[in-house]
């Protein structure tokens, strides 16, 4: 970000493709709609653009720009009180991993879309804010105090957030008889 800041339009390129994957997953499970989290992403990017002069080194510089992709979220969830999301089959972004499952057998296949399909739906179930700290840390690798910073929390908050959104979907996919290692 620095060299970007200083003139360095390549620079910008890098950035974009090193984050844009994260960020783009972390709006759109956020607001659970492509239309809505592409806007979003695009605003962001656009943020970060305006912002580049006075870009100063106060933490990573990708707690900075979860920074502005939450504040972009809240500022959109703000503006439409009332607003009620949902996940179904038509929005569900499997994660990569069962995009191309491992094994080719049919009946791996439909265990892995069920454990997916059953882990999105307890992330959905999830407060937004353990959500949040959950996306945060998965999408974006932030560490507990990087959530904290980004979302305008304490650290001690952040961490009790990442924890309990770890226990209740481990609990979760326990429940169902579904594996993690």
């Amino acid at each position: 970000m620095l060299a970007y800041r200083d003139g360095d339009a390549t620079a910008f390129d890098r950035l974009y493709e090193r984050h844009r994957g994260g960020v783009f997953r972390y709006l759109l499970r956020q607001c659970r709609d492509a239309a809505i989290a592409e806007e979003l992403f695009q605003d962001v990017w656009m943020n970060l653009i305006r912002a580049r002069a006075g870009y100063a080194v106060q933490a990573k510089f990708a707690t900075w720009l979860y920074r502005i992709a939450h504040n972009r979220l809240m500022d959109h969830f703000r503006g439409r009180p009332g607003l009620t999301v949902s996940l179904d089959e038509e929005t569900a972004v499997l994660p990569p991993e069962t995009e191309a499952p491992r094994a080719d057998r049919p009946e791996t296949q439909a265990e892995i879309r069920e454990q997916a399909a059953r882990l999105l739906a307890l992330l959905e179930a999830l407060p937004s804010g353990q959500r949040e700290a959950f996306l945060l840390q998965q999408e974006a690798g932030l560490s507990v105090e990087a959530i904290a910073e980004a979302t305008g929390v304490s650290r001690e908050t952040a961490k009790s957030r990442l924890r309990y959104a770890v226990a209740k979907l481990r609990l979760g996919m326990q429940d169902q008889g579904c594996r993690h290692e």
